[in-house]
């Protein structure tokens, strides 16, 4: 009877290692850990945007939407979009000038952001500037943080935890400030605030763990990796969620509060399945030499879309009491553009898998430059266009022919370089 007791325990010791190790609960608790971290946000957001569409009307939140989507832009021109690039890279030698080196670039990019903040406030800049201005400048704030790190080492609880500790900050900012000051500014200093617990979380956790950042000895090798990972998602990001801060010169705030408020809830749902790529990317770059790297990684891409298109079909036939319940009678205009808008879900499945774990394990910056630049000439045409209908409904066309296009593009991507490694590992077996 012991020997059997000892024999269930050696036997549940190892499976227990293994589904530690990689097994399918290990994955689906990164994702989780992911999930709840990056986009834990959303039991905050149960009573943020309900709160902030109340309080600031339509308009508000057109203009909040404006400062919403530049946050985004800045943070890309703060960690040059590659903080999942040097995430696969963690293990190899010289990560202390590594951390160093991408320090000392955020740093520089948030201090232009900073400089070009002051000066237009200085100046008395337009609403409309001056939410774009503020909005760059927080997003590139957040960027500062060291979360990069947590990504590469698989820490995935580590990072749930400080983001959320962050977001719970931005709540209690937001619920105690915001009815008495109801300016769209307003929450993006809440943001600000609350990033400061994020921030600081993190960099005490790296220096807990490697110590202080070495010498920025890799700048020009960070710089020449980035500038075309930047460029590209700039140009992906000015037709996804920096879509508000294009169009704010062609559209009223009236019309952006309305994309904008089915935007946020296409873009949350969206922000579920986003982790999942994240989250296997520290696995796929242990296993980027094994044989069966792609037809593992297109099995789970093929698990992602179905999800998204399941996702899809219950979001159109809950648009008309999503709305109501998160919205008021001034927003009954967002039913039929959410209807439409979430059909991306689909594609921004498919890209946010490419982008976020295939093509960074392969390094593939050309890959990801290009999607870029054809997801903007086909928003770009749509721009164009607005600037004759300047209707709200050209955008949201735009904005799905964009993702639409992109998506092909990397699924072509991902099927070329699989096509173009599957000899080269069959060469080897046959000698």
């Amino acid at each position: 009877m012991a020997g059997q007791q000892v024999g269930r325990a050696g036997l549940l010791g190892r499976v227990r290692a293994r589904v530690a190790e990689d097994g399918l609960l290990s994955v689906l608790r990164d994702i989780g850990f992911v999930s709840l971290g990056k986009y834990g946000q959303f039991l905050v957001t149960a009573v943020t945007v309900p709160l902030t569409a109340r309080t600031l009307g339509v308009s508000g939140v057109g203009l909040l939407a404006i400062g919403m989507s530049a946050y985004f832009l800045g943070s890309l021109v703060v960690d040059l979009g590659i903080n999942t690039f040097l995430a696969a890279l963690i293990d190899e030698e010289g990560l202390a000038e590594l951390r160093g080196s991408y320090l000392a670039v955020r740093a520089a990019g948030l201090g232009v952001i900073g400089v070009a903040l002051v000066a237009g406030l200085a100046f008395g800049a337009g609403a409309h500037v001056r939410m774009i201005l503020l909005g760059l400048f927080v997003g590139g704030f957040l960027s500062m943080s060291e979360d990069w790190l947590l990504v590469g080492q698989a820490r995935f609880g580590a990072s749930m935890t400080y983001q959320i500790a962050g977001r719970i900050v931005y709540l209690v900012l937001l619920v105690a400030i915001l009815p008495g000051l109801p300016h769209a500014e307003i929450v993006l200093l809440c943001l600000l605030l609350s990033s400061t617990v994020t921030v600081a979380l993190t960099w005490w956790d790296a220096r807990s763990r490697y110590g202080r950042p070495g010498r920025p000895s890799k700048v020009a090798m960070i710089l020449r990796k980035g500038a075309p990972i930047v460029a590209s998602r700039l140009l992906v990001t000015s037709y996804g969620q920096g879509t508000a801060t294009v169009y704010s010169s062609v559209l009223d705030a009236a019309s952006l509060g309305l994309y904008s408020a089915s935007d946020k809830l296409v873009r949350a749902v969206q922000s579920l399945l986003d982790p999942v790529g994240l989250a296997l990317l520290p696995r796929m770059a242990r296993e980027r030499e094994d044989a069966n790297f792609w037809r593992h990684e297109m099995r789970a891409l093929g698990a992602c879309v179905i999800v998204a298109a399941v996702a899809a079909a219950g979001i159109w036939l809950a648009a008309p009491l999503a709305v109501r319940i998160v919205y008021d009678d001034d927003f009954r205009g967002v039913v039929p553009i959410l209807r439409v808008e979430v059909c991306i879900l689909v594609a921004t499945a498919t890209t946010s898998f490419v982008t976020t774990a295939l093509l960074p394990v392969r390094q593939d910056t050309v890959g990801v430059m290009i999607g870029a630049v054809i997801g903007t000439a086909v928003a770009a045409t749509a721009l164009l266009l607005t600037l004759r209908t300047h209707s709200v409904w050209t955008l949201v066309w735009g904005t799905v022919a964009a993702e639409f296009c992109v998506a092909a593009w990397y699924l072509a991507r991902s099927g070329r370089l699989a096509a173009r490694e599957r000899p080269q590992r069959a060469l080897p077996a046959s000698h």
